[in-house]
């Protein structure tokens, strides 16, 4: 809300001031104050005038039409009358002897209507000057009144009575009130009857407090209408819509009533919109608006919606308070005055004038104050006018305004505005328009056309101005428009014609049926949109001259704006009053040129939309303002961050309708869906975009699309281009006619062909292409051929026949075969499938015939065409035997082998049937015969044990049953699967051991085994049965017959029975056996080995382990170190596989056997350095070597004095010579033993250092204890010294550690691990880099 002016007149200050607002058009403003003047101003809040009065005004109104304003003033007896029109003031002699005290002008015809304090009343008719006194018509002082439409006039006054009089005086109605009434107004009630619409209720304000209304048809039932003590007095009210009533009150509240009958004294709406006071209110019905006044500021609701404030003015600067609101008839301005004697005009509703060139816009933003902006770039320039305009136009560098016949045009510079000329017209002007230098009036059905600058062009007189149309044309303009090159116009004949500003002469025009109202040129000229009376809608297009209707056109469309985007040419709107439609101008798509709707987007009330720019529409509203809308078709300009799929495929539909490729790419690239991205590539070839296609194509990975379009890319040609873009897009008779209209009409027949469209194919071949008639004959029988077609196929094919085209008259001549045979012309068919080269012809054509029942015939030409098999099986059908003899070595059908094998078998001709019968692969057949008719049971058998043939096995068995060799009898029912039958036959004839073998070896139930197992049960063969028990799982019953197996059985029963045990899991079963191995049922205690094993089938590992233990220890006293080596070292591998921690006692003792084992290996290989050493760590426990202590240190003292070990062969030496062992030294030797021990030599060579591996301490080289991290340290297996860390390796087989270099130079010379007794070489062998693993300890600490 912009304030236009604010009044402070010295003489009126600091006391309230009264106004009134002229009637009709508001141009005049009549104000009063306690300095004995009205002073009049005008909207712009210039003085125009004053009347002086002898005193105080008392009261001041405006007649109907707001040409006289009429004062009453104190100690005056006149009526002063002022003439807007004339600007003079007219004093008339009211004729009464008391003060007058109020005055109102009627609502119909100029009867003023004047009171007099004491109650008189003077009625004056001006148009007659006619005056009726009428005396007493009250008995005090007359306070207030209104007129109605009827001319009805109602007084009201101190007397506290309400009188109706007519035009003439004549009282009619009268009643009394309570208190004094004020304010008194004529309305309507609302009623239930719908039959007077007059004027027939009177509203008044009775003592301040209540509302009293007073039907002049129901005078007996007035309403009264109290309202909330809290409300305060009312101050002022006001109708409004349909018989509703807004009433404020002091306290700040306003309250809106309705006079229904059956709502009458409801309150629709209440609201407190001032604090502490309320001093006016006033409604707008043309705005429908209405505004309240208080605390220092004015707040204006809109009607339609009590509740939204639409403004708020504040007034910071009136500390006494705020008095009386008003708003002109129009509702553009709205009065407020002040308690201090101020008033403030503000603006509330403009006229929306606008004018926009190019992405210049120019508006009206207060009544004499003109914007031009440009919302692309540029800040805006306020232009002030000297005219309140009634119309406004904007160029490139001017901006016109004006009203009536004359226009004012102003140069919009870099450095500011200057006024340049104003120019009369001969005409009322209805519109102006401008461009760079020129600018074109339009003014009672001609347009003017003049420079705006005439020093501009040097140019010939007549190049300044011209008038469209010339003198002898009898046509009216009604529309025109100016584009940089050319004015164009339309006139009421229907012609549109565009005038080139340049040579300045017309250059086209286009003649249309009806008149035309309005036009709209694009931003270049090149495109129109016009509309004809009809209000239907065209786009013109001078440069070919074709008009394109425009769909779904509304008749209510007010105008068009053009996209000023640069790169979105052909996109338009048409807008209403509520609505805008985006339309699309699509110029050479495949289908040619078209207008299509894109869409609609809703405008807020009251917005007339100025310019388009990249689908922003900038609008003007009536405030004076501009807002921007974004069109509901650009919704893709926004961002796409957090947008769903299904608003971006709407999105990419837009864009399609835009032709914006480039944002519709984007959406594609965030759909990431094929579908979106075939549409768009689809949508550039209807547009005809290929090199976009082809970047589209090529993004889906569609090589075939992008090879075709790549190669029609260059063609220059619209049709033929546009041709070949429809059949891409599959619009084939669209492509047809596009095609037949280029220059390469041959394309549309390439295409029906490769489409298969015969019948079109030959209609066009026989205009563009006859000598293609033939092949295209031969393209369309096959066709009619595969439809069933015969007859027409026929044709088809013999008019194919060229005569000089070999390959092709070969294919139509097997055609004519072919289709001779199918329509019954056997012998035509025949022969020429015979003379035809074609095998396959033959193969059909025999098919074909076959499919008749003409038998010989078919096989005739299989075997003609050397469909060997095809021929027997059909001489067969007619029982030619003797041709199918002939063809027998030609044929691979098992089949045809069969039938002639039955033949000859029925025939008696067996040997010929056996053959035969082998060719068919019908072994049942060969063996039967063999059996039963060439008694060759060796061939049966072997063919049997081939083939493996159940039935075949059983014809065998019964062969050698009936011979009586039930051995052979039973194996053969066996391999027939006829276990029960072989069963009782091994029973019958006590072969059950034959068939116990047989069986074994077969898949067989358990049922099977369990009873061989029962038979054997019953032989008491306890180890059979037991084994036949296991076998079927009955693991108790198996156990028992292996414990009872006699002695001479008794190891493989003990391995049996730990077999059943293992695979029982049986707590109960295992102890049974342990009882039996430890010999409590029969006192004799089996082999420790036994019970070793068991507990290793029962994966028990840790008893295993202590078992192994014991064993060895056995072993190790019995002398068998190896044995004693194998069962630990088998056992310490089975608990490393389990991953079970190894008892130190058996890792010590492996170690210690395995030492012993390695003494043999170096010193066969003459390592005594090594052997010595080994045999020094076997003599330190002797004492687990008790059957052969003395031999090993005898070895002990020879090897270390044979390495250089003096003092360690004396200490053994020495050990020897004790009494228990002296006598037991080998003669050879104790000589040489007793005389080191006499001449001790203690010299002894220094055992090397090595590191640690785990933490790298240095310690003699076959020590195993690290004395610096107590570790036990691996031994190597090929040594015995312990490991190193940079020089490990392992044996592939056990993976026990070994050193590298040592074990290889071992491996040179064995061919096995020392430890594992695998096969091994040193190729296998490889270096380990990383020990770290092995040196996680599997030992017990």
């Amino acid at each position: 809300m912009k304030r236009v002016f604010s009044l402070l007149e010295k003489t009126w200050l600091g006391a309230p001031i009264q106004f009134t607002w002229q009637k009709t058009s508001g141009n005049y403003l009549a104000i009063t104050g306690a300095d004995h003047t009205v002073k009049i101003f005008d909207r712009h809040g210039q003085k125009r005038s004053e009347i002086n009065l002898p005193g105080n005004c008392v009261a001041m109104d405006w007649d109907k039409d707001g040409d006289i304003l009429a004062v009453i003033a104190e100690k005056s007896s006149c009526i002063y009358l002022w003439d807007a029109n004339a600007n003079k003031t007219n004093q008339l002699d009211s004729g009464m002897r008391d003060q007058m005290s109020f005055l109102l002008w009627s609502k119909i015809g100029s009867f003023l209507a004047v009171g007099t304090v004491k109650g008189n009343l003077l009625i004056y008719n001006r148009q007659t000057s006619r005056k009726i006194p009428v005396l007493g018509k009250h008995t005090k002082r007359i306070t207030c009144g209104c007129w109605n439409a009827e001319n009805l006039l109602a007084l009201g006054g101190e007397d506290k009575m309400i009188t109706v009089s007519n035009q003439e005086g004549d009282t009619i109605r009268q009643t009394s009130v309570r208190y004094e009434p004020s304010n008194m107004q004529f309305s309507m009630m609302k009623t239930d009857e719908r039959t007077s619409a007059t004027e027939s209720t009177i509203s008044v304000v009775v003592g301040k407090k209540t509302l009293f209304l007073f039907n002049l048809n129901e005078p007996d039932n007035p309403v009264d209408l109290e309202f909330q003590q809290c409300y305060g007095n009312i101050v002022c009210y006001s109708w409004y819509g349909d018989g509703y009533i807004m009433i404020g009150f002091t306290s700040g509240i306003f309250v809106v009533i309705s006079t229904y009958i059956r709502e009458i004294g409801q309150e629709i709406f209440q609201a407190r919109d001032h604090k502490d006071n309320l001093t006016s209110i006033a409604v707008s019905q043309t705005l429908n608006k209405a505004a309240t006044c208080g605390d220092n500021c004015i707040k204006i609701h809109d009607l339609a919606e009590l509740k939204d404030m639409y403004a708020i003015i504040n007034l910071d600067d009136e500390n006494k308070g705020l008095g009386t609101l008003s708003w002109t008839d129009d509702g553009q301005l709205l009065a407020l005055s002040t308690q201090r004697g101020s008033l403030h005009v503000f603006l509330t509703k403009l006229p929306v004038l606008g004018d926009a060139c190019s992405t210049r816009i120019a508006y009206l933003t207060s009544l004499l104050e003109v914007t031009v902006a440009n919302p692309v770039e540029g800040l805006p320039i306020v232009v002030s006018v000297d005219v309140e305009p009634n119309f406004v136009a904007v160029g490139i560098y001017h901006l016109a305004v004006g009203m009536n016949n004359r226009a004012w045009f102003y140069v919009l510079g870099e450095n500011g505005v200057k006024k340049l000329k104003d120019v009369e017209y001969l005409g009322t002007v209805a519109s102006v328009c401008l461009h760079s230098d020129y600018a074109a009036a339009l003014f009672e059905g001609k347009v003017q056309l003049h420079l705006i600058e005439s020093k501009i062009l040097d140019a010939q007189e007549e190049r300044e101005t011209r008038l469209f149309p010339a003198v002898d044309d009898k046509c009216r303009i009604l529309c025109h428009a100016l584009t940089g090159d050319f004015l164009i116009y339309g006139t009421d004949t229907g012609v549109i014609q565009y005038f080139y500003v340049e040579d300045w002469q017309f250059v086209d025009d286009y003649r249309h049926p009806v008149s035309v109202k309005k036009i709209f040129p694009d931003p270049n000229g090149t495109r129109l949109v016009f509309i004809d009376e009809k209000s239907d809608g065209f786009v013109y297009c001078p440069v070919n001259g074709t008009t394109y209707e425009i769909p779904d056109f509304s008749p209510t469309i007010k105008g068009v704006l053009w996209e000023n985007w640069p790169m979105d040419k052909g996109v338009f709107v048409a807008y209403d009053d509520d609505k805008v439609y985006t339309y699309v101008f699509h110029k050479g798509t495949i289908q040619g040129s078209k207008v299509i709707l894109a869409g609609g987007t809703k405008i807020p009330f009251s917005h007339k939309p100025l310019l388009l720019y990249n689908g922003e529409l900038t609008c003007q509203t009536q405030s004076g303002k501009i807002n921007n809308i974004y069109l509901g078709t650009h919704s893709f300009l926004h961002s796409l961050k957090n947008v769903g799929p299904n608003e971006l495929r709407q999105m990419l539909a837009q864009t399609l309708m835009l032709k914006r490729f480039s944002d519709a790419w984007e959406i594609c690239r965030i759909l990431n869906d094929h579908a979106a991205w075939n549409e768009l590539a689809r949508a550039c070839l209807r547009h005809m975009e290929v090199d976009f296609a082809i970047r589209v194509y090529r993004k889906i990975g569609n090589v075939g699309m992008v090879m075709s379009l790549e190669g029609i890319k260059g063609i220059e040609e619209y049709n033929l281009l546009a041709g070949h873009l429809a059949m891409f897009t599959e619009d084939f008779s669209l492509a047809e006619d596009l095609y037949l209209a280029s220059s390469c009409p041959v394309a549309a027949l390439e295409m029906r062909r490769d489409l298969l469209h015969w019948d079109s194919a030959l209609q066009l071949a026989k205009r563009l292409a006859p000598d293609q008639i033939p092949f295209i004959s031969k393209e369309y029988a096959v066709q009619l051929e595969v439809m069933g077609d015969y007859v027409n196929a026929l044709a088809h094919y013999e008019k194919g026949i060229t005569g000089d085209n070999k390959e092709h008259d070969e294919v139509c001549l097997a055609g004519v075969a072919q289709m001779s045979i199918r329509m019954g012309d056997i012998r035509r068919g025949v022969n020429q499938a015979l003379r035809h080269p074609s095998r396959v012809l033959k193969r059909e054509c025999g098919a074909i015939l076959e499919n008749m029942k003409q038998f010989s015939e078919a096989a005739q030409l299989y075997e003609k065409g050397l469909y060997y098999d095809k021929a027997a099986s059909v001489y067969i059908r007619c029982k030619n035997w003797a041709k199918v003899g002939e063809l027998l070595p030609h044929v691979s059908s098992p089949k045809i082998h069969l039938q002639y094998a039955k033949a000859k078998e029925a025939d008696g001709r067996y040997k010929e049937a056996v053959v035969a019968y082998e060719n068919a692969k019908q072994w049942n057949s060969v063996i039967r015969i063999y059996l039963d008719h060439l008694n060759s049971p060796e061939k049966a058998v072997s063919i049997v044990r081939e083939t493996q043939s159940l039935d075949g096995a059983k014809m065998v068995a019964r062969f050698f049953l009936q011979l009586g060799d039930y051995g052979s009898a039973i194996q053969f029912l066996v391999m027939s699967k006829c276990n029960n039958e072989a069963f009782t036959l091994a029973q019958q004839h006590n072969k059950m051991e034959i068939y116990a073998d047989i069986i074994g070896s077969e898949d067989t139930t358990n049922e099977d085994y369990q009873s061989i197992a029962l038979y054997f049960e019953g032989e008491k063969q306890h180890f059979q049965a037991g084994k036949f028990f296991l076998l079927c799982g009955q693991y108790s019953r198996a156990l028992k017959h292996f414990l009872k197996c006699s002695s001479s059985e008794d190891n493989v029963a003990i391995e049996m029975a730990i077999e059943t045990v293992g695979q029982a899991k049986d707590e109960l079963l295992t102890s049974q056996l342990i009882d039996h191995l430890m010999g409590e049922t029969d006192g004799m205690p089996k082999d420790a080995k036994y019970l070793f094993r068991l507990y290793m089938a029962l994966k028990k590992y840790q008893e295993a382990s202590r078992t192994a233990i014991i064993i060895a220890r056995e072993e190790q006293s019995a002398g068998k170190y190896r044995n004693a080596h194998d069962v630990l070292f088998s056992m310490y591998a089975e608990l490393k596989s389990q991953k079970i921690k190894i008892p130190s006692e058996m890792a010590a003792n492996l170690m210690i056997l395995h030492s012993y084992v390695l003494v043999k290996i170096h010193v066969k290989n003459g390592d005594h350095m090594k052997g010595a050493r080994m045999l020094i760590r076997v003599a330190n426990n002797i004492s687990k070597f008790p059957s052969h202590i003395v031999p090993i240190l005898t070895s002990t003292v020879i090897e270390c004095h044979r390495a250089g070990l003096k003092n360690s062969a004396f200490s053994f030496a020495a050990m020897l010579m004790r009494p228990e062992y002296r006598n037991k030294i080998d003669a050879k030797y104790k000589r040489k033993i007793e005389a080191m021990v006499r001449r001790p030599d203690t010299s002894e060579t220094e055992e090397a250092t090595t590191p640690c591996p785990f933490c790298d301490f240095l310690l003699p080289e076959y020590e195993l204890l690290c004395p610096g991290c107590k570790n036990n340290i691996p031994y190597c297996i090929a040594t015995g010294r312990h490991m190193l860390k940079d020089d490990w390796t392992v044996c592939p087989h056990c993976d026990f550690p070994a050193l590298y270099s040592e074990f290889e130079t071992m491996l040179n010379t064995a061919s096995t691990c020392p430890m594992c007794s695998e096969k091994l070489n040193s190729a296998q062998l490889k270096k380990i880099p990383d020990c770290t693993q092995y040196l996680r300890t599997e030992v017990e600490q």
